[in-house]
């Protein structure tokens, strides 16, 4: 009877694993640069591989990990995982490290791999690249790859959008998430609220108010279709708030041309009951005379 473990490599990989291809072509390397049983695939042992330290995902759901492991067990591993040789014997992850733990969950002792040679750049590159390209990544999972990918790998927009093959609006729209409270992203991280209810919180600039609609958000299970509408009653001026305005805008253009008119400083006082008091600035006897001589439009001079 064929060793279970031995045969859960998947239907196909061992003619795989014949091939010795290196992939050593774009580092300079040769065969003979390194250990003679890295190839293109390789079957290596699982306690010769160390998980990737730049992963960017944190969180593996534990039922999803299970169900993968008993279909490893049934059906084999049918795509390897990829590493890079580290120089002593052992190999770290570069991508798929949900199928590096559901086969130690399945028990193997061996697990197919490509192996690469790649610096640390290149790892954390690959990794981000990879977990992006998932389905089952949450919305702030993703921004924060898009994020690591700018800041640490020194991409551009432009350039990510190349290297993801994802819009520029697509990206900035992701980023946009961690500008959220941290309420917020760790609800959309759990699932409690949906990318749309994040988009349509974002679009309002106040945090505070941010999180009153959030709070709404979990409390009436509004859909994203009433939370838009709320954030547009939320960013839209209050009644009154026009006319204030205006009123103000009226009142600084006149003090403005009576100063200009006048050559001199004026200022509004208003008081409580609506009425007011306007100060004019004179420097000297000859500059008050002028300045009444310019309000009654007279040449009467007065004296003092």
């Amino acid at each position: 009877m064929a060793n279970p473990k031995k045969s859960a490599l998947g239907r196909g990989l061992s003619a795989l694993l014949e091939d010795v291809d290196l992939d050593t072509r774009s580092s300079g390397y040769s065969a003979k640069d390194i250990q003679p049983s890295t190839g293109s695939v390789a079957n290596l042992k699982i306690e010769s591989i160390t998980a990737n330290p730049f992963q960017p995902r944190t969180r593996f759901e534990t039922t999803a990990l299970d169900e993968l492991a008993e279909s490893i067990r049934v059906h084999g591993i049918i795509q390897p995982v990829t590493v890079r040789h580290m120089g002593d014997g052992t190999y770290q992850l570069i991508s798929g490290e949900r199928r590096f733990r559901a086969s130690q969950l399945a028990g193997l002792e061996e697990i197919p791999a490509y192996i690469r040679l790649a610096n640390d750049q290149t790892m954390l590159e690959m990794a981000l690249v990879e977990n992006i390209q998932r389905q089952d990544l949450n919305p702030i999972e993703v921004a924060i790859s898009y994020k690591r990918l700018i800041d640490e790998c020194d991409l551009t927009h432009e350039g990510l959008s190349e290297k993801v093959s994802k819009s520029r609006s697509n990206i900035t729209n992701y980023l946009r998430l961690l500008k959220l409270p941290a309420e917020i992203q760790m609800a959309l991280q759990k699932g409690d609220i949906s990318m749309g209810h994040a988009r349509a919180l974002i679009s309002i600039e106040d945090p505070i108010k941010q999180l009153e609609l959030f709070e709404r958000i979990i409390n009436e299970v509004l859909t994203v279709r009433d939370v838009e509408n709320l954030a547009r009653k939320t960013k839209a001026p209050k009644p009154g708030i026009d006319e204030a305005q205006s009123k103000k805008q009226f009142y600084n253009s006149a003090r403005q041309n009576l100063a200009h008119h006048l050559g001199t400083g004026v200022d509004f006082k208003f008081l409580p009951k609506g009425n007011g008091k306007i100060t004019i600035e004179f420097t000297n006897e000859h500059d008050l005379n002028r300045l009444i001589q310019l309000l009654q439009n007279t040449n009467q001079n007065y004296s003092y």
